[in-house]
């Protein structure tokens, strides 16, 4: 069990990482790059930024909620209140990441229209990869409140 949490530790870090990077480097780039190509548009790098700082500010909150779960997990508390704690603020913060992205879409689809077919694919892939992460953390926070309500049941029966 230890290595597995390792493992899962790594690999939240290793997401952290290059997402910081995009958010640093890729991000005033690409907006820079988009408001000297289309300057009609050019009005909108800053909001393009503003957007693309809050999904991932609601990202790196959700990757160290999901690293407080795996060290509740070490310590033996996965069923506990901090655990379900945690839980509710990753289904917060994927729920918010899919809004965030179907009002991009709106926005997109009313004023800008034009050829938006891949920005559309890849908002479509974020709106589903985001709404099953919310509703996979409500559907293990349902279950580790019956495990927590189990447990209390059962040290009163005892």
């Amino acid at each position: 069990m230890r290595a597995s949490l390792l493992f899962l530790r790594t690999v939240l870090a290793l997401l952290c990482l290059p997402a910081l990077a995009f958010c640093l480097f890729v991000i005033p780039e690409m907006a820079s790059r988009d408001a000297a190509a289309h300057p009609e548009t050019a009005y909108l790098q800053y909001p393009f930024m503003l957007s693309a700082y809050i999904l991932f500010s609601l990202f790196f909150i959700a990757l160290y909620q999901a690293f407080k779960l795996l060290g509740f997990i070490s310590r033996n508390k996965a069923f506990s209140m901090d655990s379900v704690s945690a839980l509710k603020k990753i289904k917060y913060c994927a729920f918010a990441i899919a809004l965030c992205f179907i009002a991009g879409l709106v926005f997109l689809i009313v004023f800008i229209g034009g050829d938006i077919a891949g920005i559309f694919t890849m908002s479509l892939i974020c709106i589903v990869a985001s709404s099953t992460v919310c509703v996979f953390a409500a559907l293990l926070e349902k279950l580790t409140v019956q495990a927590i309500r189990l447990k209390e049941e059962n040290k009163l029966t005892i």
